[in-house]
């Protein structure tokens, strides 16, 4: 008999329909919004779209997406979601580039969250690129 050893339960991500307020913060509900391009129906047209399509992914927890968006040069084998953190909102500072007529880009970015009772924001900027016609998370410089 073998023994197991137990993992840290992850938290169920939050009950997001396709009616929900999209959590990326703009006005279309999930399913009209960021929920098509983790549906895979849909790719982010510009790396702003990508940005706000990847925290929402947080959001819902979906793995296979964060994934599927990041640069093969940079990408983890996994994504592990804590599950004591609690995304609360997002708020883009800048971007440069990053359009359909462009190859690169750069999304700095405000996200809000709560872990263990207390909030807390991450600020990044974040590098995209176009690998194999879409856009990709790269990788990102933490700003103070």
């Amino acid at each position: 008999m073998s023994r197991r050893t137990k993992r840290p339960k992850q938290a169920a991500a939050p009950a997001i329909t396709a009616s929900s307020p999209c959590p990326c913060g703009l006005s279309a509900p999930y399913g009209e919004c960021c929920g098509q391009f983790h549906a895979g129906t849909a790719a982010a047209p510009t790396a702003e779209r990508l940005m706000r399509s990847r925290y929402s992914a947080f959001v819902v927890q979906d793995e296979a997406y964060l994934l599927r968006t990041w640069h093969p040069d940079t990408r983890p084998p996994r994504i592990e979601f804590d599950a004591g953190q609690r995304w609360l909102g997002l708020e883009i500072l800048r971007t440069s580039e990053g359009s359909a007529f462009h190859t690169t880009g750069t999304v700095e970015f405000r996200a809000r969250f709560r872990y263990g009772g207390a909030e807390d924001a991450l600020h990044e900027h974040s590098r995209f690129v176009r690998h194999d016609g879409a856009w990709v998370y790269l990788d990102a410089l933490f700003a103070e």
